[in-house]
């Protein structure tokens, strides 16, 4: 299935997005997600919700890998500011889909790219603001 969704090969975006969805298997049995013959809604928008908070997470991860933000260097605060984006990434994207989106139901192409735009970009500030702490804390 996931050959079929994300191909291998191609662009970053393309990896983004396999990587994304291999943590999003990861994650269905702990969100009691077992039975794909009866999913409800609810449970479509719990996959697509985890599905988008990957995504934009693995999105960040790889600016980090490029340099384009940092970590701190102590593993703990790290692993700590990784839990924290990872909470705020979820929220945010549960959040854009309950209210902006009415759910799964109301879902389009654009309106998913948007709130996932938005959230990154949202993720991606705070990862600039603690970085800048961090130096000016140094």
């Amino acid at each position: 299935m996931m050959d079929y969704v994300c191909p291998e090969g191609g662009s970053i975006d393309d990896s983004i997005a396999r990587e994304a969805f291999i943590e999003t298997i990861a994650d269905l049995a702990d969100n009691g997600l077992t039975d794909f013959d009866t999913l409800n809604a609810s449970q479509l928008q719990t996959i697509l919700e985890l599905y988008a908070t990957h995504a934009i997470e693995t999105r960040l991860c790889n600016d980090i890998g490029t340099k384009t933000v940092s970590l701190p260097s102590n593993v703990a605060e790290a692993e700590n500011v990784q839990a924290q984006l990872f909470d705020f990434i979820r929220r945010s994207v549960s959040d854009a889909l309950t209210v902006g989106l009415q759910g799964v139901a109301a879902m389009t192409p654009n309106a998913v790219l948007g709130f996932v735009t938005g959230v990154y970009e949202q993720a991606f500030a705070i990862l600039e603001t603690m970085a800048d702490a961090e130096e000016d804390a140094q």
